[in-house]
């Protein structure tokens, strides 16, 4: 699959994800969905590391997790569950109490701090569309802030927007690392996804006792079954993804921005399944989105 058309379907699985994350922690508490899910994704993995080591030859080769890893590469892919652990944890609590119309379209400001990111870390170097591309996103966001005071949404003062503003940024940094672990250390996109996964669980383990215990004042915990399909749909998403980055044609900055089309996925969701306010006032800044993603196609 080319690494364009493998980041278009990556953004549409992760639209989808974006709508099970909003039904799975809406009135709901955080950490424990993080957990559950999570588990989910890791189980998918610990059945297909399983039926490597008893036959091989039962699964295809992109599958297959590499055996045999040293200590500094578990270090490597355990900071890859850091970085994320931390911007899921800011842009849940963010999700919950922003509309997801509101909260996919500010994530879609990603690209460009990965941008600015690949140019001064990677030496990458876009076509001039393609920058316009990018900052078309940005200025789209511009313009959804606008409409994010009509629903009482401040972005300057709100906290939850400056939350997925950090999950965006540290998104930034770990798109930026996936790009080292697939492109430089040679990782298989399978090998990161798995122990990924798996560090997760590590991480959000202790967190989530913690809140079991009720070390701070939360949320009471509800079951929803959008928690594994929210964990199914990042599956498809990242797999796909890290299969783009390990074609040596694929530029980072332009994988991210193609992933930022799961904004219109979102959007639609959001406006049909959880009918949120404001659809025709939203619909010229998530067409921005769209553009800036042609442009960077055309580039």
């Amino acid at each position: 699959m080319h690494w364009i058309v493998a980041s278009l379907v990556s953004a549409f699985f992760l639209g989808c994800y974006d709508l099970y994350t909003k039904a799975s922690v809406r009135e709901n508490a955080v950490l424990p969905v993080l957990f559950f899910a999570n588990v989910c994704s890791a189980a998918v993995w610990l059945v297909l590391m399983g039926v490597q080591a008893a036959n091989p030859a039962a699964l295809p080769g992109i599958l297959h997790v590499e055996p045999a890893l040293s200590a500094h590469q578990h270090l490597l892919l355990f900071a890859k569950s850091a970085i994320v652990a931390a911007a899921w944890m800011c842009a849940y609590f963010a999700v919950k109490h922003l509309s997801v119309s509101l909260a996919a379209p500010i994530r879609a400001s990603g690209p460009v701090w990965t941008l600015f990111g690949a140019l001064l870390v990677l030496g990458e170097r876009p076509s001039w569309l393609q920058i316009l591309g990018v900052l078309t996103t940005l200025a789209a966001f511009v313009g959804l802030s606008v409409v994010g005071r009509g629903e009482g949404v401040h972005f300057s003062k709100n906290k939850f927007v400056w939350l997925l503003v950090g999950s965006t940024l540290l998104g930034a940094v770990s798109s930026l690392y996936d790009k080292y672990l697939l492109g430089t250390v040679g990782f298989k996109a399978s090998t990161v996804q798995a122990w990924f996964a798996i560090y997760l669980v590590i991480i959000f383990a202790p967190l989530t006792l913690a809140w079991k215990m009720r070390l701070w004042k939360r949320n009471e915990f509800q079951w929803r079954w959008s928690v594994p399909l929210m964990a199914f749909a990042l599956l498809a998403a990242d797999f796909v993804y890290f299969e783009a980055l390990r074609d040596p044609d694929a530029l980072i900055s332009l994988v991210s921005s193609f992933r930022r089309g799961s904004t219109l996925v979102a959007f639609a969701g959001g406006l049909l399944i959880f009918h949120e306010p404001n659809g025709r006032k939203k619909l010229p800044a998530v067409a921005g989105v769209l553009i800036g993603i042609i442009l960077t196609i055309m580039g």
